[in-house]
Parts: structure tokens; C-alpha cells; sequence
């Protein structure tokens, strides 16, 4: 008895001293490293494998991910709320291993590519952003910002060592076909941590959730419904304007591999330069992380935002030296801060009460954009024989997105909006 009041008493301390949350967001680290940043960021490393053996165009080849993330995105993302995190955290590993063994087994079929892109989009859905970000805003409070910006330094390190240190190394060695199946099996890792590192609530642990800074009121938001949050012209700014800024990510992200080699440059140099934009990218969400915490997440979020669109005008001028180096660097931070920003602004318009009712809608069409304009930027690519105009597109695209958050409310101006409303 005295044994079990001395543990009780020392687990007491332990917990006073080193917050759980923060375990919380160094297993999201992981997950969104395996989840996000190697299978996703990997996937377009594949593309020209596809097109030399399938004999398949690149409208074809971007055809999985926009099919996919059209049939399945907005339909899951809507579901999100229902379940548990750390249930469909496992559910989607498990999805990737079965999704990435079917992609290395296919046989040229358009229609069996297409839908194991769908498993692949249902295990992005389940075990990707959303449900981290839901746990996230669930245990912290005045620390949110930095615990996200610690999380998806995973997704930033995951897909900087998807293409130099796994991808590549593993087609080399075994060739594309055994290069997917064994990334499919190295996400199953996510599965043990998920089971025991991971606690939904902080009640789950009978823990109290972050307080927040001092001298800082505890949000009282209650939920919003979906029909409270289509009618605020602020969820339509925040939405479009992330539809927007990912699309054009999506493009670069997706075209990148085969605009170097169209440009004569190596598959090594777009790994290089895939590694330098995901390196870049963990900067840019440390550094906004700590602004967002201190500064206006509005005006951090619209510099993020340009900081995507801007850059795009380089790849006309990739092959000159060091221009690989340059775009990569500047293009990199603005996408490492895009995605971390969108729930903290969500958070911070809407309450972490409706954070996942808000990212159920938010994040699913993003991806809708991050695929779609991929898909029109292959076709322009195969009827124009370049990709001079589809740049000019992406860059377009990505400044609009930049307009859209410096059109949203400033907080104090949301919250008197929602007041009138109410």
C-alpha cells in the first residue's frame, strides 16, 4: 500500500513536471513522418517509373491522386469527427501498407492504379494532419503553436528523407515495385505508437488540458454546426484561400521530378532538391510557430502564403546554377508554415471546439486543390509541350490564395462579427 501511495506520488510529480501533452506532440512528430512526409512526398518520385513502363502521359500518371482525392476527401474528411484520433491513426497505417503492396504489384491498368490511389487517399485522410491536429488542439492551449510546429517538424523530416534516403536508395537497389512495398511495411512502425503513446483527451489520463497564458481568457466558443460555419464569409476566406495556396504546393510538389528532367537535370538533383525544400520547410515551421504564438497568426500566415507563390517564377530558370538551391530554400519555408498555420488560424477564428468540424472541411478541400490542379497542369503540359503557361497558372493560383487570408477578420473583428450573429 505504501508502495503503490509512493508511485501514485512520484507519477503525481513526473506529470507536474514534464506535461503529457508534450509526448502527445513527439508521437504526432513520428507519425506525421511516416504518414505525410515519406509515402506522399515519395509518391511523385515514382511518376516517371510509371510513364517508362506503362507508357502512360502525365495527365494519366496525376490521374490517381485527383481522382482519388475527389472521390474520397470530401466524404471521409466529413467523417472525421465521428471516431476517435488514435483509431483511425492505426487504420490508416494499416491502409498504406495494403494501399503501397498494391501499387508495386499493378500491372498497367489504369483502373486498379486509380483505385489503390483511393486506398492511399483513405489512409491519408485517417492517419494524416487532421487527427494530429485534433489532439493537438485538444492538450494545448498557450503552447499550440509550438506543439504543432514540433509535430509537423516530423512531416518536414519525413519528406526530406523520402526521396534521397529512401525512395532512391531502395529503387536503386531493388527496383520500384519492392521500393513501394517495403515503404508500405515501414508504416506499419506508426501502429505500436499509436496504441501506447497516444491519449485522445488529457481526461483520458485524468489530466487537465493546458492552461492558458496568463492573463489570457480560456476560450468558452461553443461547437459551431456545419450550418453556423457555411454562414461566415471568414470560414470561406480561410477555405478557399488554403484551396488556393495548396493547390499551387500540390503542382511544384507533384510536376517537380519531371520539369527537372524535361530541363535536363537529374533525378539526383531532385532528390537534392526535394531534401533542400523539406529542410527548408522544418525552418519555416519553427519559425512560424514561435511567431504565431506572439504575433498576429493573420499577417503570419498571408507572409507564409506568398512565401509559396513567389518562388514559382524560378522554375523557368531551373537550370541555371544554383537556382535548384535558391527556389528550394524560399519555396520550402512557405510550404513548412502553409499547412501548421491553417488549424491554428482555425483555432484561433472558430475555437478548438470546432477545430475538427472546421479541418473536416478545410483540409479535405485543399487536398482537393493540392490534386486537381496537378491533373490540369499535366494536361496543359500534354497539349502545349511545356510547362511555360501552367507556371504562370501555379503562380497565379498561389498569389490569389495570399489575398484570400489578407481578406479574413482580424480576431477581435471575427468575434464581434459572431456576436451580431448570435
Amino acid at each position: 500500500m505504501v508502495v503503490r501511495r509512493e508511485l501514485a506520488r512520484l507519477e503525481h510529480a513526473v506529470q507536474r513536471k514534464l506535461y503529457y501533452g508534450w509526448c502527445i506532440a513527439a508521437s504526432c512528430f513520428f507519425i506525421l513522418a511516416m504518414t505525410v512526409g515519406m509515402p506522399m512526398y515519395a509518391m511523385p518520385f515514382f511518376y516517371d517509373h510509371y510513364i517508362a513502363e506503362f507508357g502512360w502521359d502525365r495527365a494519366q500518371t496525376t490521374s490517381g491522386f485527383f481522382i482519388s482525392t475527389l472521390c474520397v476527401l470530401p466524404l471521409v474528411g466529413l467523417l472525421l469527427h465521428r471516431f476517435r484520433p488514435r483509431h483511425l491513426i492505426v487504420f490508416g497505417a494499416v491502409a498504406f501498407c495494403v494501399a503501397f503492396n498494391w501499387l508495386g504489384t499493378m500491372q498497367g491498368s489504369l483502373l486498379s492504379y486509380r483505385l489503390a490511389w483511393c486506398l492511399v487517399m483513405v489512409a491519408f485522410v485517417c492517419s494524416g494532419p487532421v487527427p494530429s491536429q485534433v489532439l493537438l488542439g485538444s492538450w494545448f492551449d498557450r503552447n499550440r503553436g509550438k506543439a504543432m510546429g514540433l509535430a509537423y517538424l516530423g512531416l518536414g523530416i519525413g519528406g526530406a528523407m523520402s526521396q534521397k534516403f529512401v525512395a532512391g536508395p531502395l529503387i536503386e537497389a531493388f527496383g520500384w515495385r519492392i521500393a513501394l512495398q517495403s515503404m508500405g511495411f515501414l508504416i506499419l512502425l506508426v501502429v505500436p505508437v499509436a496504441l501506447f503513446a497516444l491519449r485522445d483527451r488529457p481526461a483520458d489520463m485524468g489530466l487537465e488540458p493546458e492552461p492558458p497564458a496568463s492573463g489570457a481568457p480560456v476560450s468558452t466558443v461553443p461547437a459551431l454546426g456545419f450550418r453556423r460555419l457555411l454562414a461566415r464569409h471568414p470560414f470561406w476566406l480561410l477555405t478557399v484561400g488554403s484551396f488556393l495556396s495548396i493547390a499551387a504546393i500540390g503542382a511544384v510538389n507533384q510536376h517537380m521530378k519531371l520539369l527537372f528532367l524535361d530541363a535536363e537535370l537529374s533525378a539526383a538533383l531532385v532528390a537534392d532538391t526535394t531534401f533542400v525544400i523539406l529542410a527548408s520547410s522544418l525552418a519555416g515551421r519553427v519559425i512560424t510557430g514561435w511567431l504565431a504564438d506572439r504575433l498576429s497568426k493573420k499577417m503570419v500566415m498571408v507572409a507564409a502564403y506568398l512565401l509559396v507563390a513567389l518562388p514559382v517564377p524560378l522554375l523557368y530558370f531551373i537550370d541555371q546554377a544554383s537556382m535548384p538551391l535558391v527556389f528550394g530554400t524560399c519555396f520550402g519555408f512557405g510550404l513548412g508554415a502553409n499547412y501548421m498555420l491553417i488549424p491554428l488560424m482555425a483555432a484561433e477564428l472558430f475555437g478548438p471546439a470546432s477545430l475538427a468540424r472546421v479541418m473536416g472541411i478545410v483540409w479535405p478541400m485543399g487536398q482537393v486543390g493540392q490534386a486537381t490542379l496537378p491533373f490540369f497542369v499535366g494536361a496543359m503540359y500534354d497539349r502545349a509541350g511545356g510547362y511555360d503557361a501552367a507556371l504562370a497558372v501555379m503562380f497565379a493560383i498561389g498569389l490569389a490564395g495570399a489575398l484570400c487570408i489578407a481578406l479574413l477578420p482580424s480576431r477581435r473583428g471575427f468575434q464581434q462579427l459572431g456576436s451580431r450573429k448570435r
